[in-house]
């Protein structure tokens, strides 16, 4: 971790549409400390990839006497984010937060493409396949109802893992 004194803040950019790394890339060419932060995701049958953690945006850390035109000229940038008119600090914190969360290793997934799982409805319990997770905090199950299978999406805490069997 770099030591900053109080004369330099992170800003908020906002860059062309899907042209982040291109802002990121001529912004580092002009000296300036970048940060965009990126996600890796993809499944056992995806090829692994990294995504925008904020699509559209990257920040940037600029001194006080820096000057603002020549990053408002550079390529794949739109625009600094500001509010009433004045560019808004981003505060060290939050940046140092985003850096520990990406750091972080990733949560394992609780259930396996293809597992049986009990989906607790009130007071009954139906059985269902897992598909896919849906995000965080949902899945994807495969359900017979009425004789046909249908997908639904739900929250992951509605399921559970089969029982296991005692022999």
């Amino acid at each position: 971790m770099s030591y900053y004194d109080d004369s330099s803040n992170w800003y908020l950019i906002q860059t062309k549409p899907r042209q982040e790394a291109r802002a990121e890339e001529h912004l580092v060419r002009q000296q300036f400390e970048c940060f965009r932060p990126l996600k890796t995701s993809g499944e056992k049958l995806r090829r692994a990839a990294d995504e925008e953690l904020f699509p559209g945006y990257l920040f940037i850390r600029l001194e006080q006497g820096d000057s603002w035109y020549p990053i408002r000229s550079t390529r794949g940038v739109c625009r600094i984010v500001a509010f009433g008119g004045a560019p808004c600090p981003v505060p060290d914190s939050l940046i140092q937060q985003i850096r520990r969360r990406l750091a972080a290793p990733p949560a394992q997934p609780s259930f396996h493409q293809g597992e049986a799982v009990m989906v607790r409805t009130g007071n009954s319990e139906i059985q269902a396949i897992f598909l896919s997770d849906d995000g965080q905090e949902r899945a994807v199950i495969l359900l017979n109802l009425l004789q046909r299978e249908q997908r639904i999406s739900l929250p992951k805490s509605s399921l559970s893992r089969m029982a296991m069997p005692v022999c």
